[in-house]
């Protein structure tokens, strides 16, 4: 197939990039910055020659959008908010000049649309959307508003011959250096891995493979479109999330932390709080229903996974930085 991954160099597109061009499929990227031969350059908000790969193209993934791993001030907020309404609106007057349009168009969302709670889980039938509850910091509903706002872009889009399927994601956890799971994982390693404001707040997740399976599953099966929640069916809380990756990194202890303490770390990393404080507990009721099945549906099994593979990176990243210093000897 022909894929074009607007956004496609985040975490979440090296994966869908890497994944889909193993699979054989014809991967372009577009890119502010484009550096390989299939990278396109494109500013995600205006029309331009870009539009040419995805007229005849069989599948658009949308990823485009402001990291939100920064610090939510009003300037930050407007450009995560901006960044996402402005590239699906433009994918969807591409998708509309398209004489032969893809026939499906997956657009990233988020799990954080739902709101905060911790009684029950949200599916996309009875999952309660946010933005009116009560003991939250006022800001966390603008995040619901750009939710809303970047899948009302794509709903609204004139694309009659396009399948469209918004992926409302929980955290894609993967090896791969700078995700969110290579910042907890160090953590952990630092003995830090401990839980945050008590630890009762529910942490939604997916592994890496699966996140990449359930896209391919939802490119084949022409009877879903609408939103989906990727994550798996064990959302667990912060507590029991940081104890299984710890186990999996065979560090004992990991110190709690108030949310003060959580507050200045952030801070210290430039990002928020949010990220941590507020409870996501979804589950994929629309995959499960469909019959997906899930390689990682539990935390435990997952982490080990992750860490097993973090490993393996990190030994490789030594021993490939070694093998400079060893051919020099071998020639003298």
């Amino acid at each position: 197939m022909k894929i074009v991954l607007p956004g496609g160099t985040g975490q979440v597109g090296a994966i869908l990039d890497r994944a889909l061009t193993a699979a054989g499929h014809e991967v372009t990227v577009l890119t502010r910055r484009p550096r390989r031969q299939r990278d396109i350059g494109w500013d995600g908000a205006t029309l331009g020659a870009w539009a040419e790969a995805v007229d005849g193209c069989d599948v658009v993934i949308n990823l485009a959008g402001r990291s939100v791993s920064c610090r939510y001030t009003a300037e930050n907020l407007r450009a995560m908010m901006d960044s996402r309404v402005d590239s699906a609106r433009v994918v969807g007057e591409a998708i509309a000049a398209a004489a032969r349009p893809p026939r499906v168009w997956l657009q990233m969302s988020t799990a954080t649309i739902y709101a905060h709670r911790f009684d029950a889980a949200h599916d996309e039938a009875t999952g309660v959307i946010g933005g009116s509850e009560a003991g939250v910091p006022d800001y966390w509903a603008y995040s619901i508003d750009i939710a809303k706002n970047w899948e009302r872009a794509q709903a609204d889009a004139p694309t009659p011959a396009t399948r469209k399927v918004a992926l409302r994601s929980a955290m894609v956890m993967s090896p791969d250096r700078g995700g969110v799971f290579d910042v907890l994982l160090r953590m952990a390693r630092l003995g830090l891995g401990g839980p945050v404001a008590g630890g009762a707040q529910y942490v939604s997740w997916i592994h890496d493979e699966d996140f990449v399976r359930a896209v391919e599953f939802l490119i084949a099966r022409d009877d879903l479109e609408g939103p989906v929640n990727l994550a798996s069916p064990g959302p667990l809380p912060h507590r029991e999330f940081m104890r299984a990756l710890r186990t999996a990194q065979g560090v004992p202890v990991g110190l709690p932390a108030t949310r003060w303490m959580a507050e200045l770390g952030a801070f210290a990393l430039r990002t928020d709080t949010e990220l941590l404080l507020k409870s996501r507990r979804v589950v994929p009721g629309r995959l499960g229903a469909a019959g997906f099945g899930f390689a990682h549906p539990e935390w435990q099994g997952a982490a080990a996974d992750l860490v097993r593979r973090a490993k393996a990176s990190r030994s490789d990243h030594r021993a490939g930085r070694r093998l400079p210093g060893a051919a020099a000897r071998q020639r003298s």
